[in-house]
């Protein structure tokens, strides 16, 4: 059972960077952002792909507050686990690190844009796939 994560040692300066430059709260909702952002990305990983886990470390409630079961419900459904799965915290792992990743090359690529407006376009863009 999932209790708690460990990102990589390189991700713990990331998620630190991407706390600073966003400005859109403490690290645990960077790491949110970062989990939901790679399962958005509609890819399975790989468990064998698992970075290392020297970095920062979070507890269920840290990582999710009172949403857990919201996240694992998008996790489960995306791999077809169930709940219970001895891999669950595995593929959190995964797509905290993926996802850290990928936001902060997205990130690094804008000059002067702050975490609201990151987020508006993320969410903008995505709406409009759908119209």
């Amino acid at each position: 059972m999932f209790t708690q994560v460990k990102t990589s040692k390189e991700n713990k300066e990331v998620v630190a960077f991407l706390t600073r430059k966003l400005g859109l709260g403490t690290e645990n909702v960077i790491a949110r952002i970062a989990f939901t952002y790679s399962l958005s990305k509609n890819r399975k990983l790989d468990l064998n792909d698992i970075q290392d886990a020297g970095g920062k470390e979070y507890s269920k409630g840290v990582l999710f507050g009172d949403y857990y079961d919201i996240y694992l419900g998008l996790l489960c459904v995306h791999y077809g686990l169930y709940k219970t799965d001895k891999d669950i915290g595995r593929y959190i792992k995964m797509h905290v690190d993926d996802g850290l990743q990928l936001l902060k090359d997205e990130v690094n690529s804008l000059a002067n844009m702050d975490g609201f407006d990151f987020l508006s376009e993320k969410i903008d863009n995505s709406l409009n796939i759908f119209l």
